[in-house]
């Protein structure tokens, strides 16, 4: 499981998260909600220990010290990261990457055929032309095309633990299906724990069961179930239009 806790979170002398507390049992879902600005992406690279943030407290991951390790050490233990700008890099194709990332990730040699037959596959799952497959990595790509390259990379990978970091961010109506339905399909095969950034429902409604957490001033003011979720979309984030309290305000 990954659990944070008391985690304080800096960036240009400025307190973006304080005393944040968190716990994710391996296959669950937990939609992290809120305003803008509330820090929300801050956590999502905290944990994968960005350079540009000043990090204290606690995170462990299956009992081992996230905050004692780098970014690819991190990577290693299974974690992925989508955001919703992904990188583009010129000069190196996506079977370059993943070819060498799954040597890396399994200490082997990669099995040339199994590897292509596997990159077709998912190129269909994903609705992704197969030319994708050598083509730069997200260079010269629009939005969507971006996020389903992305989605290429996670079902090769396999990763354990996914962040979504606001990933139906830019998706057009027939864009934001494919991917729902892409991650919905990843996760009843391998059962992963996801930690979803989002503002609104449109990607959630792939997942039947989730755990959602109102973000404000740094910390999670209020943890429930889907529902939230709803009474968010049709409310807004006023903490007395959600639960009937004022304990955020």
């Amino acid at each position: 499981m990954l659990e944070i806790n008391n985690l304080t979170v800096e960036a240009e002398n400025k307190t973006i998260l304080n005393n944040f507390n968190l716990k994710i049992n391996d296959g669950e879902i937990h939609v992290l909600m809120g305003p803008n600005g509330t820090g929300k992406s801050t956590i999502c690279k905290a944990i994968l220990k960005h350079p540009d943030y000043k990090v204290t407290g606690k995170m462990t991951y299956h009992d081992q010290d996230l905050l004692a390790m780098d970014t690819t050490s991190i990577a290693r233990l299974g974690f992925f990261y989508l955001n919703q700008n992904p990188v583009e890099i010129e000069g190196i194709t996506n079977a370059e990457m993943l070819r060498n990332a799954l040597s890396e990730k399994n200490d082997e040699r990669v099995d040339i055929f199994k590897f292509n037959k596997k990159l077709n596959e998912v190129c269909d799952i994903i609705n992704l032309p197969k030319s994708f497959v050598h083509r730069d990595i997200n260079y010269n790509m629009s939005g969507g095309e971006k996020k389903k390259n992305e989605l290429l990379q996670l079902f090769i990978l396999e990763p354990k633990f996914i962040i979504l970091d606001e990933i139906d961010s830019g998706l057009d109506v027939d864009a934001l299906k494919t991917v729902g339905k892409a991650l919905q399909e990843y996760y009843e095969r391998y059962k992963p724990s996801i930690l979803i950034v989002t503002h609104h429902q449109a990607i959630l409604k792939y997942f039947n069961d989730y755990t959602v957490h109102v973000l404000k001033d740094g910390k999670i003011k209020a943890t429930g179930d889907k529902s939230l979720a709803t009474k968010i979309e049709n409310l807004g984030f006023e903490a007395n239009t959600i639960n009937g309290t004022t304990e955020y305000e």
